[in-house]
């Protein structure tokens, strides 16, 4: 018994990342009904589509870390791509709502979604004030610990503001995919010390650091919120853009190694102003 103390002080520090949180993301994948709409009236469509684009018109403008844009996507996945940033879950409750409660929810059929949070890695961070507490002799998840740790979040969520709670880019296009990180048979990224997970993940970084002036990418955090452990949104004005930086990321060990790809969608930024000549019969 005398011994429990002095083994909680050396017991070793968490092999999980620190992270802070800003956004709450909601991914709306909807097909449009287009045999319903073309059996309506001018009038009844003008009508519709003038009430919609009031709305979604609202949502476009920034306004404190809530803001939506709307894209016409390309290929078999859907027809329509609705993107929505918003300051809590509840806020994205109430946009969900509000897109059924308009009339041009009857002509949209949900294809897919996915829901997640931004989230920022601080796999730097982690590894120097777990080092720390460990030097001093602080067990882990103690009140001294918890503390620090704390103070380490605010520092980071206040110096990373703008990246927690950005607006969403004005490129023409997107490119959102769910993505995990293997654990199964021969190798497993939960697995990896601390350590080579941070050099990895630098590795990792310092590819997309060089397309930094071609494409805006937002990390969501998804586990426990959907099927995959995090969503990726790319923003560019060169589509193109999109295959060169997947392209080499996939030669990047924590890709080609660890990486896990769900399905793709690139869309193109449609503005509410443009609505009623996109749903033209």
């Amino acid at each position: 018994m005398d011994m429990a103390p002095d083994t909680l002080t050396h017991a070793a520090p968490p092999a999980v990342p620190l992270t802070v949180e800003g956004a709450s993301v909601l991914h709306q994948m909807m097909r449009f009904r287009r045999t319903g709409w073309r059996a309506l009236g001018a009038a009844e469509r003008d009508g519709i589509v003038a009430e919609a684009v009031a709305v979604l018109g609202e949502w476009e403008r920034p306004a404190d870390g809530r803001h939506s844009a709307m894209y016409s996507l390309l290929g078999h996945k859907g027809d329509l791509l609705l993107v929505h940033f918003r300051r809590s879950f509840d806020e994205l409750a109430r946009v969900q709502l509000e897109l059924g409660r308009l009339r041009l929810a009857d002509y949209l059929e949900p294809a897919s979604s996915y829901l997640s949070v931004v989230e920022l890695g601080l796999y730097e961070s982690s590894a120097k004030v777990y080092g720390s507490l460990a030097a001093r002799g602080a067990p882990p998840h103690s009140e001294e610990w918890n503390r620090e740790i704390e103070e380490v979040l605010a520092r980071q969520r206040s110096a990373m503001a703008l990246r927690l709670w950005p607006e969403i880019p004005a490129s023409k296009y997107i490119c959102f995919y769910p993505m995990d990180r293997r654990r199964g048979e021969s190798v497993n990224w939960y697995r990896e010390p601390m350590a080579s997970r941070q050099r990895l993940m630098h590795e990792h970084g310092m590819v997309g650091r060089r397309y930094a002036g071609e494409v805006r990418q937002i990390v969501t955090g998804s586990i426990g919120f959907d099927d995959w452990e995090w969503g990726v949104d790319l923003f560019a004005d060169d589509p193109l853009i999109f295959k060169k930086l997947i392209y080499e990321m996939r030669f990047d060990e924590v890709s080609a190694v660890y990486a896990l790809f769900g399905p793709f969608y690139v869309g193109v930024r449609l503005p509410a102003a443009g609505l009623a000549e996109a749903l033209r019969t």
